[in-house]
Formats: structure tokens, C-alpha cells, sequence
């Protein structure tokens, strides 16, 4: 059992990318003077993962400054271009529509891939090394106390902290016990994740394929390895992970072509339900959420994870601005900038992404057409294709410092 009694600063409920980092963050920004615990019944989820992500520009800038990209950077694919195309599963041709280049400046890829496991590892080590208290625990209750909220542990003990955030995923317990709602709406679709293992190298090229179910998506990942996020309609997923592994490559090999030669699965696979739900306060009394515990969107920009560093980032920020200036870090003022900070962007990103997930999957011939003039006038367009690139690389509006390399 944990200390009974003991008071801490502020107490992280999840340890996946979002709790991970901003553990560090604060631990780094106050130079060790904030006691940060994280509390997590998975903290061994490291080795567990087989999913692979991609980190933006300002996310690897606020690994750099958080110390932990040397643990991960030999790992790292840099995506150096991607193409957009638009068909139908069965075309004998998917004729480019869009092309980005993969630098947002001379050297510095928009994105890369990594694997999860590393990643997670890389955080968790970084974390101990920094003094983060960490418990293999779940937060099963809360209750709100004069200046502080005290957490009772799966384990029975309490942790009593003056800020209490919530990075516990989709499903936060912490929100519905903070009685905050969430709106949104499921999608019939399902994210199929996998990696897959092909005969030609990739040269460090990500492609997306909108088909009519869904995008599929290639991610190149180190060697001639690359990751699939491919969605579909529901049923069709549960089916579709079902099967055997010679029909399911076959199904595979007919969405992702044959330009990369022979291919092979070289991991598990799975289908995750897909929707877009946003909390409709990320903050309450001496609480804060971040990451999926604030919102969800679909994959179609690959923007989720790159979202929760967001929130790690402007919430870093805020907690270490008020804790110089002699401000309680769970005062309503840090926490309202931190909201203001991040509503209004996960909102427009919401939006952009639902949009283009209802303008591209479907089967209609004049959507269709629309929308291939549209990429068309795009990929004429420099200017906006280097919108669209800073855009995706999560360096536009106003950037918590982290993601901008800097330090708090």
C-alpha cells in the first residue's frame, strides 16, 4: 500500500504518452520543487503495444526538451513525403492527387513514426529518473477537500494532491467522477492497426489511400517495415481481423498494391472502435484532463496522440507560470488558461477531421469528383500546401513553449 496520508503536489491518472510526459515536463519546469505521482495500473504496458505513432515537428521538439528523444531517435522513421490518393478497392489505377514534402525546414522532417513500446519505455524511464513517484494503482475515487482533492487507490490508500489530472483514456473514470459530460457520436467505422513487412524499401514515404469505407493509411516505420491503419465499417473490421492470415494479407495486398512488392504481417493485429467525443469542460474543481480523457478524434489526420502533447504542453506551461508567480497549481485561474488554451483547437480539429472523414468515405461519384478538383487545386497551391504541412507538424496558432523547443 501507498503512504496513507501523503501530500503531494499534483497526481497524474494514466501513464501512457499524455501522463508520461507531463510528469516529466513538471518535474523539469520547477526545477524538482513540484512533487508530481502518477498512478497507473498498466505502468507495464511498454512491451505490450505493437501500434506505432506519428510524432509531429512539435511533438520530437517537446521530446527533445523533455530529454527523452536520444532514447528514442534511432528508432524514429522521418516521414519524407507523403501522397494522398483517392479511388475505389477495386481501380487498376489510383491516380495522385496531393503530394507534401516532408520538411517544415531544411533538416526537419514534418513527422515520424515510431513504435509505441520504445516510445512508453523511453517515457517511463525518464520519468523515474526525474523523481516521479510512480504507482502501479488505479484512482478508483475522489473527493474534493479544503485547497486540495484527495484520491483514494485501487489499494485502498489516499494521495491527497492539490491538482489532480486526468490521462486515463477515453473511458475517464476521473471525468464521470468529476461529473463532466462528453458529446460526440460514434462512427460505424474501425481503425485495423498492423505492421506489415514488404520486399522494396519505402524511402521513407507515407501514403493515404481514401477508399470508400475509409483511408487507408501506410506509415513507414525503420526498415522495409511499414505501419497500416486501415479503417473500415465496423463489421467488416471484425471480419476482416478474423480471418486467417493468408486471406487477410490478400485482402490487405488489394487496398495497399503491389508497388513495394511482396509483403508479409510482421505483427498483431486489431480493430479499434472509431468516433469523435470532446469533453465539454476540460477542467473542474483542482482537475484537469488531457488527451483522450479530454477528446477523441478519428485518425484520418493522425492527429491524436500529437493533440494529447498539446495539452501536456499548454497545461506544463500554465502550472509552471502560476507556481512562480506564488499561485496554488489547482487555483481556477491556471486551470482556465490551460482550457482556454486548448477548447477552441481541439474544436477546430474535431470539426476538420470529421469533415474530411465525411467527405471522403463514402460512395458517392459527385463527392468524388469535388473533391479530387479540390486536392487537385491544392497541390498547385504551395502557400497552402505549406499551410497545411505546419498545420499537420502542430506549429500554427499560438505553441506552448515546449513545442517550441523551448524550455518552461
Amino acid at each position: 500500500m501507498t503512504e496513507m496520508g501523503r501530500k503531494i503536489d499534483i497526481l497524474i491518472a494514466g501513464g501512457g504518452f499524455a501522463g508520461l510526459a507531463l510528469a516529466i515536463a513538471l518535474r523539469q519546469g520547477s526545477d524538482r520543487a513540484l512533487s508530481v505521482a502518477l498512478a497507473d495500473p498498466a505502468l507495464d504496458r511498454a512491451a505490450g503495444d505493437p501500434r506505432a505513432s506519428a510524432i509531429a515537428a512539435a511533438a520530437r521538439r517537446l521530446f527533445e526538451t523533455i530529454g527523452v528523444w536520444p532514447a528514442i531517435e534511432a528508432g524514429a522513421q522521418p516521414i519524407l513525403d507523403m501522397v494522398v490518393t483517392d479511388s475505389r478497392v477495386d481501380n487498376a489505377m489510383r491516380p495522385t492527387f496531393l503530394t507534401f514534402d516532408g520538411e517544415i525546414a531544411p533538416g526537419e522532417p514534418f513527422a515520424h513514426m515510431i513504435e509505441n513500446g520504445p516510445m512508453i519505455a523511453a517515457l517511463l524511464d525518464k520519468a523515474r529518473a526525474e523523481g516521479v513517484a510512480l504507482y502501479p494503482l488505479a484512482v478508483s475515487k475522489l473527493r474534493h477537500e479544503p485547497g486540495r482533492v484527495t484520491a483514494t487507490l485501487s489499494d485502498g490508500s489516499e494521495l491527497p494532491a492539490r491538482l489532480l489530472v486526468a490521462a486515463d483514456g477515453a473511458r475517464s473514470a476521473i471525468r464521470e467522477q468529476a461529473g463532466i459530460a462528453s458529446y460526440g457520436w460514434d462512427y460505424d467505422q474501425a481503425g485495423i492497426v498492423t505492421t506489415i513487412a514488404h520486399e522494396r524499401d519505402h524511402n521513407g514515404r507515407a501514403e493515404e489511400h481514401f477508399l470508400p469505407a475509409g483511408p487507408f493509411a501506410i506509415l513507414p516505420l525503420k526498415g522495409k517495415r511499414s505501419s497500416i491503419v486501415w479503417t473500415e465499417r465496423k463489421a467488416e473490421a471484425a471480419r476482416f481481423v478474423a480471418l486467417p492470415d493468408a486471406e487477410f494479407l490478400a485482402e490487405l495486398e488489394q487496398r495497399f498494391g503491389l508497388h513495394l512488392g511482396d509483403l508479409s504481417i510482421a505483427g498483431p493485429r486489431k480493430a479499434f472502435p472509431l468516433g469523435l467525443y470532446v469533453a465539454r469542460s476540460f477542467i473542474a474543481e483542482r482537475i484537469a484532463l488531457v488527451g483522450d480523457a479530454a477528446h477523441v478524434i478519428h485518425p484520418i489526420a493522425g492527429q491524436g496522440l500529437n493533440m494529447g502533447l498539446r495539452d501536456v504542453a499548454a497545461l506544463a506551461e500554465a502550472v509552471i507560470d502560476g507556481a512562480r508567480l506564488g499561485i496554488d497549481v489547482g487555483a481556477v485561474s491556471v486551470l482556465e488558461r490551460y482550457q482556454r488554451w486548448r477548447r477552441f483547437d481541439t474544436m477546430a480539429m474535431g470539426v476538420a477531421t470529421d469533415s474530411l472523414n465525411r467527405l471522403f468515405s463514402n460512395n458517392s461519384d459527385v463527392l468524388r469528383l469535388v473533391r479530387d478538383m479540390g486536392l487537385g487545386v491544392v497541390d498547385r497551391l504551395p502557400n497552402l500546401k505549406e499551410f497545411f504541412i505546419r498545420e499537420a507538424a502542430g506549429l500554427t496558432g499560438d505553441v506552448p513553449k515546449l513545442l517550441k523547443g523551448e524550455a518552461l
